[in-house]
């Protein structure tokens, strides 16, 4: 089956619009729907460069982690793409039926294109790798970012009793209040904590203050900031062995991290990844219905710029714009 794709000829270069030969659906479980919306997040950023880790390095390919489409009886579902199928970033394309969450009729697509992908990973990380209990302190690592200010939100949701955002962009911090963050603080320019041993800034110091006796961190950071802020929050714990899970998620500010060895001796630390492999694709789904809810009806607040799929290559290089979610759409919605 002929469609129109944004497709990726090389890991060099933006998807471009044009022609792509579908393949039909493979057994009974696999279903040929109308795409509808897909959100173009970091994870299909990352995928279509090739640099995910879940990257198979095969060429061509049509990006895209989930979207909203309308299944050939009509009716309209969230899906999550499986790996092994043509990614949803076309007019049409090929799902795993039980990989789809009914959404009511009047379900607003571009909203929940934009927010399930990010607000998926706090939502199943505090649900599922370490379920929060009603009233524990969470800390948000990289909340001035599109997902950590979903995290932020989720976390309320879900029971925490007192939530504290960290981020380097000043002015999107002077937000979080208004989303739900008890309290913030700003980091310290990368740069800077370079020149320092981890735990030793300002910034570190005001962390400690604000959040060394949390009990869930969520970081979407990693690199020399996680580092820095792990050894901010263990020297100020009053009780080290009190419990501390730490949540890695994402990356942005570096793929490593070094990390003295004391940290796991010295102190009740926990930590552990949240992602693709460390939570299972059934646990996953069963989550999506209780997080379609809490967004489609304003649990979860999002902004959203809807794009048409044929500008994909122009949206793909164009600076993105901070607390906004830039989706893809193929035709009105």
């Amino acid at each position: 089956m002929e469609i129109t794709a944004a497709v990726v000829r090389s890991f060099d270069h933006p998807p471009r619009y044009e022609l792509f030969d579908l393949p039909a659906p493979a057994d009974e479980d696999e279903v040929v729907l109308d795409v509808l919306a897909v959100g173009l997040h970091p994870r299909v950023r990352t995928g279509a460069s090739g640099r995910h880790y879940t990257s198979t390095g095969k060429l061509p390919m049509v990006p895209g982690v989930d979207g909203v489409g309308r299944l050939p009886d009509g009716r309209l579902v969230y899906f999550v793409a499986d790996d092994e199928l043509t990614g949803p970033m076309a007019t049409r394309t090929v799902v795993d039926a039980r990989r789809c969450v009914p959404l009511p009729a009047d379900a607003d697509v571009v909203k929940l294109a934009a927010a399930m992908n990010p607000a998926m990973s706090s939502w199943v990380a505090l649900r599922r790798r370490v379920p929060i209990r009603p009233g524990q302190s969470v800390l948000v690592l990289g909340a001035t970012g599109n997902a950590g200010q979903m995290a932020i939100q989720v976390a309320k949701r879900l029971g925490a009793g007192r939530v504290v955002g960290a981020g380097r962009d000043k002015d999107r911090l002077a937000l979080l209040p208004g989303i739900g963050a008890d309290a913030t603080v700003a980091l310290t320019d990368t740069a800077e904590t370079d020149t320092a041993g981890p735990g030793t800034t300002e910034a570190d110091a005001a962390l400690a203050e604000a959040a060394a006796e949390v009990d869930l961190v969520i970081d979407y950071l990693w690199g020399r900031p996680a580092a820095s802020a792990i050894m901010a929050l263990l020297m100020g714990r009053a009780d080290r062995s009190r419990e501390l899970n730490w949540i890695q998620i994402g990356s942005m500010a570096g793929p490593t991290i070094e990390l003295p060895s004391v940290a796991l001796r010295s102190a009740n630390f926990r930590l552990q990844g949240n992602g693709q492999g460390a939570v299972s694709t059934r646990a996953y789904l069963e989550e999506l219905p209780s997080l379609v809810d809490e967004i489609d009806h304003g649990g979860i607040a999002v902004t959203a710029r809807a794009v048409p799929l044929a500008d994909v290559e122009s949206a793909w290089r164009a600076p993105e714009v901070a607390g906004v979610r830039t989706v893809l759409v193929t035709g009105e919605v």
